[in-house]
């Protein structure tokens, strides 16, 4: 038996859903990007403090995410995000702020992360927030002396060329994904017009025109008998009443007849049936009988009234009729 969350994940919002991959995958992105940048502060240019200060922000960030990734909706947990990943990067911000102001553009991303996730609104006020952070950042930065580790020239462009890739790749990432919820919510808004359309009151007009049409072939086939033209088919019928054949067909079909044909048969069977009654077996043939409903020989005749009737029809005539069929035949 399905449980209730199993029931939420079902019914989860396409959009929603994207939105979800989306956090996902940037997590991933982000984890293998701190992952290289503590091994570069590790080994090759050493910061203490930054290695552990970038390896403890996206273990946080990882972590607190698997707690609440089921428990908040996506949108919820990226407002979160883009809330505290500003604060975070003050302190990148001011490490380098002295020979490069680059570490600001770890924070570019976000105004079109906001876009993607929120309304025009919520998004200019992410962006206005994430300005006034890198504006208090640049204050402080220039306001206050603080005893930093030095970088070689040489380190920071090889950083500065760490962050360039890291941020085409998180761009990319965005853009893709931004593509991906404008064609599911195109999509969405599709099949939205599509529920709207009045289709019950158009079913009713269609089957009310079957009927009509039903009935008017019903009433000539019984006026005129023109089942009893061998040659007759649904070309015939469409030049008598100056329908297209097409509508015949689907008139007939929708009466539960498989096709013009077996709908025609069954009138050229029972007018059978109705000769086998009044006809006199000792001075008529069966061949006379099922050349007048229309059969231009036996075997489809007989082939016809055994799919019809279930019997063959001599049989028919021997437990119907008590009449030896063969006879004068």
């Amino acid at each position: 038996m399905k449980t209730t969350v199993d029931k939420k994940k079902e019914q989860i919002d396409p959009i929603e859903k994207i939105k979800l991959e989306l956090i996902d995958n940037y997590l991933i992105l982000m984890f293998c990007v701190s992952v290289i940048y503590f091994i570069i502060f590790r080994f090759y240019i050493y910061d203490a403090i930054m290695s552990w200060y970038v390896l403890a922000g996206i273990l946080v960030l990882n972590v607190t995410y698997l707690l609440v990734r089921k428990k908040n909706s996506p949108d919820f947990n990226a407002k979160i995000y883009l809330i505290l990943a500003p604060i975070y990067n003050i302190y990148l911000i001011l490490e380098f702020w002295e020979n490069s102001a680059a570490s600001i553009s770890w924070l570019l991303p976000l105004p079109l992360a906001a876009f993607i996730f929120f309304p025009k609104k919520t998004m200019l006020l992410l962006t206005g927030y994430t300005l006034l952070i890198i504006v208090i950042s640049v204050i402080i930065a220039n306001t206050f002396s603080f005893n930093f580790s030095k970088h070689t020239h040489e380190d920071e462009i090889f950083l500065e060329i760490i962050l360039f890739i890291s941020n085409i790749l998180v761009i990319t990432l965005l853009i893709y994904y931004k593509d991906k919820i404008n064609s599911q919510k195109t999509q969405l808004q599709a099949d939205r017009k599509a529920k709207k359309i009045k289709a019950i009151p158009e079913v009713k007009i269609d089957i009310e025109s079957l009927e009509k049409l039903y009935e008017r072939i019903e009433s000539i086939m019984n006026e005129k008998m023109l089942f009893k033209d061998e040659k007759f088919n649904l070309s015939s019928l469409s030049v008598i009443l100056q329908v297209n054949s097409s509508y015949i067909s689907k008139a007939i079909r929708f009466k539960k007849h498989q096709n013009f044909n077996a709908y025609l048969n069954t009138y050229r069977i029972k007018y059978v049936k109705k000769l086998f009654t009044e006809v006199n077996f000792q001075k008529a043939t069966l061949m006379y009988i099922y050349t007048e409903a229309g059969f231009s020989n036996q075997s489809t005749f007989n082939r016809v009234f055994k799919q019809i009737e279930g019997i063959t029809p001599s049989e028919y005539i021997q437990q119907n009729l008590k009449i030896d069929p063969t006879h004068n035949a």
